[in-house]
């Protein structure tokens, strides 16, 4: 399941920068490849050092990587949901993501002018998140019209839907997003057919100076007060900075200019990592002579929930998952030496998958 991300934020705040940046990312973990799908879409790999640890045990054939898509969400003005800018361009990308990264402009720069004639991150978001919110309440106010009609000849589940679809119709009427809504998970199957943008989960990528990388600022401060109630991740990062690490040939270069800046990791990386954060992802792994394989997973899946990942009939045919855990591979060095060692645990149906895991399934079909 690999992750999609879209990347929203006014013109000049430096969402393109930043989208450059990642579309560019290919020797952030290590040597793995890049591609871009079209020209919107960059697919970089999840940074994974347990991934690069198990290749240097087992030496694969291959290594498959985890991978996020990045779509570089265009046609986000004041006025988008009304046809300004690239206006209803964006609504087909943004509906299939996973979640949101809202870049906002927290840098002053002279040379750098703003849309609006000032540096103001609040009043940006509040920019990006009316738009969204007003394609929302188009989607919600056409299917109330429907479900009405149903509700109103007795028809339960329809009832239910204008009960749902009413809240959320109220909050976005007063400026809140429909992630707001305190909505029971059953509740959520009456919004899933129209994908409302605001239900997504959001990370607030605060674009800052290089001087403020490691601190932030008086910017990311107001941010992060606005944000503290909407259960969002909010990143630091520099565009800017992000853009002279892409350009660097090797990863030890990358290295190098990050230790410089008293940097331990790039941008990209801490936002891929946040991403998996917000959306409650994990990795689990296959090892073997031919591929060593990083799989995403949301957490507290079931073992042959995990098994479908790889297809759906393993996972129903699934039979048992063999388990090593991480820590047990790396220091016994070997699939064999676990074994060895009684730390391959077979585990059956109710097995909730941990982070790190590594995986060998067996499965009838």
């Amino acid at each position: 399941m690999a992750l999609q991300c879209g990347i929203v934020g006014l013109p000049n705040v430096g969402k393109s920068t930043l989208f450059n940046s990642l579309s560019n990312a290919k020797a952030q973990a290590a040597n793995f490849p890049f591609c871009t799908i079209e020209p919107n879409v960059g697919v970089i790999t999840v940074p994974d050092e347990r991934l690069n640890k198990l290749t240097e045990l087992v030496k694969p054939q291959r290594v498959v990587p985890n991978t996020v898509e990045i779509v570089d969400i265009a046609g986000l003005v004041k006025g988008a949901s009304k046809g300004e800018g690239l206006g209803n361009q964006f609504l087909a990308n943004i509906r299939n993501t996973n979640a949101i990264l809202h870049v906002l402009r927290c840098f002053d720069d002279p040379n750098v002018v703003h849309v609006d004639g000032s540096v103001d991150p609040i009043r940006d978001k509040e920019i990006i998140d009316t738009e969204l919110q007003l394609k929302d309440l188009e989607s919600v106010e056409k299917k109330l019209q429907k479900v009405e009609k149903s509700a109103k000849t007795g028809d339960k589940d329809a009832k239910k839907a204008v009960e749902v679809l009413t809240t959320v119709r109220d909050l976005l009427l007063s400026g809140q997003s429909a992630r707001a809504a305190q909505l029971e998970e059953k509740d959520l199957e009456h919004l899933e057919d129209i994908h409302l943008l605001t239900l997504k989960p959001v990370m607030y990528v605060c674009n800052v100076d290089e001087a403020s990388v490691n601190t932030g600022n008086k910017y990311v401060d107001i941010i992060r007060e606005a944000v503290k109630n909407e259960n969002a991740e909010v990143l630091v990062i520099s565009a800017k900075i992000e853009s002279e690490i892409a350009e660097l040939e090797s990863y030890e270069d990358k290295q190098l200019f990050l230790a410089d800046l008293g940097l331990e990791e790039s941008g990209v990386n801490k936002l891929i990592r946040a991403a998996y954060r917000l959306l409650n992802l994990a990795t689990y792994f296959t090892a073997g002579v031919q591929e060593v394989r990083a799989w995403t997973i949301t957490l507290g899946m079931s073992a042959p929930q995990a098994a479908g990942v790889i297809h759906t009939d393993f996972e129903k045919g699934f039979i048992r998952a063999e388990v090593i855990k991480y820590n047990d591979f790396v220091t016994l060095g070997s699939e064999n030496a676990c074994k060895e060692a009684g730390k391959l645990g077979v585990e059956g149906k109710t097995y909730i998958v941990e982070d790190g895991d590594i995986m060998h399934f067996r499965f009838n079909v």
